[in-house]
């Protein structure tokens, strides 16, 4: 038989010793210390800060969607202050018409009234200038004839009645 010779075992790497024991134990105490202590406030914080993150979006969208509400608030008091702008320009333009319409009422009867003023004056006047010409006329009339007749024409029914027909023959010609 052959000898078979014992020889003391040697580390065979796929026996677990008293080392990885230990280190198994250090790391699932590290694991459980992480575990207790360290990942809960981390993940706190992370929960926290996603909270933070998603109420900032919120807040974002909330802002935007006020934009949106305030931009067609101010196109629609555009619109409308257009709108009034227009109405006031046509009321304007309406009584700038109704001004030029009054006033120009009012010109042509300042226009009648002196057209009929001076028609009255030119009336007067003309009375006035036949009547001083029938006094000039009717004395001039009468002394001229009174040379040519060689006698004084001094009758005033006479004199009255030559100037009447001298001055009616002088319309009658005109």
């Amino acid at each position: 038989m052959a000898s078979v010779a014992i020889t003391p075992m040697e580390s065979n790497f796929l026996v677990p010793n008293a080392t990885y024991f230990v280190e198994l134990a250090a790391f699932l105490l590290l694991l459980f210390v992480l575990a207790k202590y360290v990942i809960p406030p981390i993940n706190r914080a992370m929960t926290a800060r996603q909270d933070a993150i998603r109420a900032e979006f919120a807040e974002l969208d909330e802002a935007k969607s006020e934009a949106h509400a305030a931009e067609e608030e101010f196109k629609s008091q555009i619109a409308d202050a257009r709108h009034e702008a227009a109405r006031i320009r046509e009321e304007a333009r309406e009584q700038g018409a109704q001004i030029v319409a009054e006033m120009r009422a009012q010109a042509q009867a300042e226009a009648a009234r002196i057209v009929e003023h001076a028609h009255a004056q030119i009336d007067a006047d003309r009375k006035a200038a036949m009547a001083q010409l029938r006094g000039e006329v009717g004395t001039l009339a009468t002394t001229l004839a009174g040379r040519i007749v060689g006698e004084s024409l001094d009758d005033d029914v006479r004199q009255s009645r030559v100037v009447d027909r001298f001055l009616t023959e002088l319309e009658g010609a005109s």
